[in-house]
């Protein structure tokens, strides 16, 4: 008999909805204090994860979510960059 793998479920840091990692997005702050959208979800350092909603991601800027979850400051620039991809997910 054949098992059925796991998919592996994370947290969106705003909603604190549980959903699969394929479903979210995941932001990556290195040990120099860089800040990164992770795409491939394999990148090392502190993680956190964001719904690909547009809606979800402007609340994260406008609350400084990612800045208190990464303990950096986020640029406008890394909220820029999700916004455009979750725009090119929708259009697929």
């Amino acid at each position: 008999m054949v098992r059925k793998r796991k998919t592996p479920q994370r947290k969106c840091i705003v909603t604190n909805e549980t959903k699969d990692k394929d479903d979210l997005i995941r932001i990556v702050r290195n040990k120099e204090g860089e800040v990164f959208v992770d795409p491939t979800g394999k990148l090392s350092g502190r993680g956190a994860y964001l719904m690909k909603d547009i809606s979800v991601i402007e609340k994260s800027q406008k609350n400084k979510t990612l800045n208190r979850h990464l303990k950096t400051n986020v640029d406008d620039d890394i909220y820029d960059e999700l916004k455009r991809l979750v725009a090119e997910d929708e259009a697929k």
